[in-house]
């Protein structure tokens, strides 16, 4: 099933899906090396954050590359 969007839309779907992967993946990798260096994972609140970013982010990342799989662009100029 597509989804109507407007040019201007799947661009900016489009940006915020090339600032999360080349980005924002990149900070919460970060994050998650550097609570991983504090120690015991168990009871690492930082850790168990980075982690819950992380997986909030992959989320983001694919429900925005199923919008744009299924997107019917249009142009509400015509």
């Amino acid at each position: 099933m597509t989804e109507p969007i407007t040019i201007n839309g799947a661009q900016k779907l489009q940006d915020e899906l090339n600032d999360l992967v080349n980005n924002k993946r990149q900070q919460v990798i970060q994050a998650i090396a550097e609570a991983r260096e504090h120690g015991d994972l168990k009871e690492n609140a930082e850790y168990h954050a980075a982690k819950e970013e992380q997986s909030h982010n992959e989320g983001r990342i694919n429900e925005i590359n199923d919008i744009i799989s299924r997107a019917n662009i249009i142009d509400v100029t015509k």
